[in-house]
């Protein structure tokens, strides 16, 4: 080797050496240790890993019957650029707090540093709210998953249906499946996301072709394509448009997950939030190319709203293709990349899990908190976001709504979890996010932070409705019952123990510029 190699080579290890030793210095003045996670993690990868925990062509197609519920293509398609305008607020609001609080704890570490009365009890809150968040969106995509496949199996052989225990089933082997690759094959994950996001962009080509050119039940004008509105399924008149949104929001409800992988990545005051703020605009162009074919081509509505299982996908991939074949190679793009969705969903929800415990705000906090070494990945954090998915699993016997309600319970928790600091440093003038590395200023980042607030408060209250009317047991929307049930949880465990040891998180200025 010559000198000048051997040059080159130590200082490439000093700038490693420098990066690393001021991560953990920003990680200290935080006020906490280092741990054993590796900070394996770029703006480009955290921005695939937001892709993938996003995924299109599911985020859309999954709760596709909700968008047929409020209208069809012009709840579709307008519906998607006003979520799309109104989401990218609520991300830059997110990604100021990111940049200023680099660390994985997330929303309750932010409500605890800027709120100045009752941080703790404030940071509870936040905490258990965020905590609920991950866990429900992320059984909502494997659930989702489980009645997409279940309806694949369906369009193939349409005398099967699939019974609640034989959903549940499909339910808990894919949960099983991703604890193991999330435990055992974390070095590998960054490269997952990529290839996963790789492949959403991909789909999302093959099936903007496939559909334009097939399109066996027919190719509407741009009238139809981009403003028919039909509000005769849903039952709730001129409301029926706001319904059509909840397919939208939920592609958008996950851009701020990202943030518990701040401990995961160098530099994390300057990366998490610039692949938080660029997640939105991404995703809204990529996004029209998934739904415009399928306005142009989609088949009557009436046939959609009686899908299997809620699942609309397979019947209009099905129609439109016409025949099993091409359906089923579409539907299998769609799967794969919902695994890949699966995996990257469950890592952010762990360390989610995993951070809230290391403040002794979870029941077990002590066992939670650990971090293998051997795996560098938190196992026992992993395992139990498996094991609350399992269990509200259960749900599903009950009631045929359950996918909507994990969907709706999840979205509204996330949008809760961020609206909460949001608000906080509203009332403080955002004094502390104005000194961030990452800020939208003082003028334009108070009117997004504002329109981040009033579109937050206004999901909150559509996403905890039934999607129609009347109501019965089987379409009521239970995402109001889990959330008051967690909540009442949280309470008591509060109440009887957590208030007398959670202080909150350590008390931090942040990272500024």
């Amino acid at each position: 080797m010559s000198q000048g190699n051997l040059d080159f080579s130590k200082s490439e290890m000093n700038v490693l050496y420098t990066t690393r030793t001021t991560d953990i210095e920003t990680l200290e003045n935080l006020g906490y240790k280092s741990s054993n996670l590796e900070r394996n993690r770029s703006t480009r990868t955290l921005l695939f890993q937001s892709l993938a925990i996003e995924a299109i062509p599911f985020g859309i197609g999954g709760p596709l019957i909700s968008a047929i519920y409020g209208g069809g293509p012009l709840a579709l398609f307008v519906g998607w650029i006003v979520v799309v305008v109104l989401s990218q607020c609520v991300a830059l609001s997110v990604a100021e707090l990111a940049s200023r609080y680099p660390t994985s704890a997330g929303p309750h570490y932010w409500s605890f540093q800027i709120a100045s009365r009752g941080k703790a009890a404030l940071s509870f809150v936040t905490g258990w709210t965020w905590l609920i968040a991950n866990w429900t969106i992320t059984l909502s995509v494997n659930f989702g998953f489980a009645s997409l496949l279940a309806g694949t199996i369906t369009m193939l052989k349409p005398e099967w249906v699939a019974t609640p225990w034989q959903l549940l089933l499909m339910l808990y082997a894919i949960l099983f499946f991703s604890m193991v690759i999330c435990i055992f094959a974390n070095r590998w994950l960054s490269i997952i996301d990529t290839l996963a996001a790789g492949f959403i962009g991909l789909t999302i080509i093959i099936i903007l072709i496939a559909l334009s050119v097939k399109a066996d039940a027919g190719r509407h004008d741009a009238a139809y394509a981009l403003g028919h509105f039909d509000k005769s399924f849903s039952g709730w008149g001129n409301f029926t448009f706001l319904i059509g949104l909840l397919p939208s929001a939920y592609v958008f409800s996950a851009v701020g997950m990202i943030s518990a992988m701040a401990e995961e990545c160098k530099d994390p005051a300057v990366k998490v939030p610039k692949a938080i703020g660029l997640t939105i605009p991404v995703q809204g162009v990529a996004g029209l190319f998934f739904i415009l074919p399928i306005c142009f081509t989609m088949p009557p509505l009436e046939d959609l709203i009686t899908a299997p299982y809620g699942q609309a996908l397979p019947v209009l991939f099905r129609s439109v293709m016409g025949n099993d074949a091409g359906g089923l190679g579409l539907l299998m793009l769609v799967l794969i990349l919902t695994l890949g969705c699966s995996l990257s969903i469950t890592v952010a929800a762990s360390r989610c899990t995993w951070a809230f415990s290391r403040d002794d705000a979870i029941p077990g906090a002590h066992l939670l908190c650990r971090v293998d070494k051997n795996l560098g990945v938190p196992v026992n954090a992993i395992a139990l976001v498996t094991v609350v998915q399992m269990l509200l699993g259960l749900i599903n016997l009950g009631s045929s709504s359950a996918f909507t309600a994990f969907v709706s319970v999840g979205v509204m928790a996330l949008e809760i979890s961020y609206l909460i600091p949001v608000a906080i440093s509203l009332f403080h003038e955002s004094k502390e996010v104005n000194a961030a590395r990452f800020t939208c200023g003082p003028v334009i980042g108070t009117a997004v932070n504002c329109a981040a607030v009033a579109w937050i408060i206004f999901q909150v209250v559509l996403f905890s409705m039934p999607t129609a009317l009347p109501v019965t047991a089987v379409t009521m929307n239970y995402s109001s019952v889990v959330f008051v049930a967690f909540a009442v949880l949280s309470a008591v465990w509060y109440t009887i123990h957590a208030r007398k040891v959670y202080s909150g998180p350590p008390a931090s200025d942040g990272v500024s510029s």
